[in-house]
């Protein structure tokens, strides 16, 4: 069962930081509840792992991601994943990723993403439409983990943001006052180690109920 997937997250953080952090996949899978980079194979290659939990049990999905592509000039990044688990399940996917600056404020951006996914064994019979509805909540969850974390980078000398801080920095010592030391810089926010499978379920079976209900009435 093939999913396509073509999403746009405008973030609050500016093209640079968030570039940054793209081209860090370590730092990137870490921002997605359940997954981790375990091994660098080559420049271009990682080996990872996605930790799935439902009730008491943990399933645990092995496999690899490569970088097919990535161009700074156009903040452009193209991965390949696969993998699979001990049941026969298995999963590959095709992402292109592209980091645009906000024309209208340049201290954010947008994160654009298209991605094709292919699901064969147990998983692919929840349903193509079921399998974009949990997709959705977990790249929500991944593109709050990647703001939170991009804004926890330093800005680079003259970008945006370091420019708004040497500007609260000047207008403070302007106004006959020491310069007010620099706000500490947010932390990252903690991810969770494995998906909660159960917790998905269950916020999908509301989300059904509530539209079913919302359809009588």
């Amino acid at each position: 069962m093939e999913v396509k997937l073509d999403k746009q997250y405008p973030l609050d953080v500016d093209a640079a930081r968030a570039w940054a952090l793209l081209t860090d996949l370590k730092a990137t899978a870490n921002c997605m509840p359940g997954a981790e980079i375990t091994e660098q194979l080559s420049e271009t290659s990682f080996k990872g792992g996605v930790k799935v939990k439902v009730g008491p049990a943990v399933a645990q999905f092995g496999g690899t991601v490569d970088v097919i592509e990535a161009v700074a000039s156009e903040r452009k990044m193209v991965l390949r994943g696969k993998g699979a688990d001990k049941g026969g399940s298995s999963a590959s996917m095709d992402l292109t990723a592209i980091i645009t600056a906000d024309p209208a404020n340049p201290a954010h951006c947008v994160l654009n993403g298209q991605a094709a996914v292919i699901v064969n064994g147990k998983f692919a019979q929840f349903g193509g439409r079921m399998m974009v509805q949990v997709s959705d909540m977990l790249l929500a969850q991944f593109v709050e983990n990647f703001r939170q974390t991009a804004l926890t980078l330093p800005a680079a000398e003259g970008s945006p943001a370091a420019a708004a801080s040497a500007s609260v920095e000047a207008s403070a010592a302007a106004s006959g006052g020491e310069a007010a030391a620099p706000a500490a810089a947010p932390k990252a926010p903690v991810v969770a180690r494995e998906i909660n499978g159960l917790a998905i379920f269950w916020a999908l079976l509301k989300s059904w109920v509530g539209g079913l209900f919302g359809k009588k009435a």
